[in-house]
């Protein structure tokens, strides 16, 4: 398997709008995409996504805060990558799938830590957003 670097974060939030003002106005990402419950945020080479979680409780599965974290992978070594995996038992989470126009598989490491490969940048993400 040959991850090329790091893709994106995504992030849960309470409040999207507040997360954003956050985000933007402190930080100085930019808004790439903006919907009703999740904004797409440029960060140099790679993206924020932030997804409220609505009415936040203990009970919920998805808590607040760090979701999962994304490596790029070439499409060529993609499927390869996912045989690695399955050849290794990794839990996958889900996936692989066509995301966009890119190929995504989320999985856990040892720890219950949920990881990502995934094929395609923000420019390419944001097409299936216009």
């Amino acid at each position: 398997m040959l991850v090329k670097g790091f893709n994106h974060l995504t992030i849960n939030v309470k409040n999207l709008d507040k997360s954003l003002d956050f985000y933007t106005q402190i930080l100085g990402l930019m808004i790439r995409h903006k919907g009703n419950k999740d904004a797409y945020l440029e960060w140099g080479t790679a993206w924020i996504c932030l997804v409220e979680q609505g009415n936040y409780s203990e009970n919920i599965e998805r808590k607040l805060g760090f979701d999962h974290i994304a490596f790029y992978i070439e499409e060529e070594h993609f499927m390869d990558a996912v045989k690695v995996l399955q050849e290794n038992e990794v839990h996958i989470v889900r996936g692989p799938i066509q995301r966009g126009l890119g190929w995504t598989i989320n999985f856990l490491d040892p720890d219950g830590i949920q990881l990502e490969l995934h094929t395609s940048n923000l420019e390419e993400r944001m097409k299936i957003w216009k």
